[in-house]
């Protein structure tokens, strides 16, 4: 199994989540673990390799879904040290990827914060997005709690995702 984790992170939340599910999906086989808008900036990256097996993707969750480059500004704006990914969102990549023929199994998740627990959800709208595609889920979208804006994950939710990322690699060994 090979697995690519894409994500988006603001504040680096999301992205601590990110390299955690990737290294619950390492005992599994390969995995890469890139942030979205690094990875869409490199040549090829609109069509995702044949060697993936499972791509999993994630970002935090912005006025009930997915960021805008709106949002996405507002976050930068509010940032004491600024962001992690300053280029082209999940909404954006998404709609520019196309899947290996065939489709290709997915996983989404999200960051959201605990309190108040508000509608939405960025993992919801990726899976909806990747479904298009062509994607099959192999599992629901995932959402792992923050406390506040920038104010860190939630205990345990790390912890959460690695068992999360082992689940999924275990979960793709079974079915081939």
């Amino acid at each position: 199994m090979t697995a690519l984790v894409v994500f988006e992170s603001m504040y680096g939340s999301t992205k601590a989540v990110a390299e955690a599910i990737g290294a619950g999906l390492a005992g599994s086989g390969p995995v890469r673990v890139i942030e979205v808008g690094t990875f869409a900036a490199a040549p090829g990256s609109r069509k995702l390799s044949d060697d993936i097996t499972l791509l999993v993707v994630g970002g935090p969750t912005h006025a009930f879904g997915l960021s805008r480059s709106s949002t996405r500004a507002d976050a930068a704006k509010e940032a004491k040290a600024g962001v992690v990914s300053t280029g082209k969102g999940i909404r954006e990549w998404l709609g520019d990827l196309t899947m290996p023929t065939g489709g290709l199994p997915v996983a989404t998740f999200d960051t959201k914060v605990l309190k108040p627990n508000l509608p939405g959800s960025a993992a919801k709208g990726a899976e909806k997005a990747l479904r298009q595609l062509g994607g099959r889920p192999v599992a629901p979208p995932r959402s792992f709690r923050v406390h506040g804006k920038s104010d860190g994950l939630v205990d345990g939710e790390l912890e959460a995702a690695r068992a999360w990322g082992q689940q999924l690699g275990a979960s793709r060994i079974r079915e081939r």
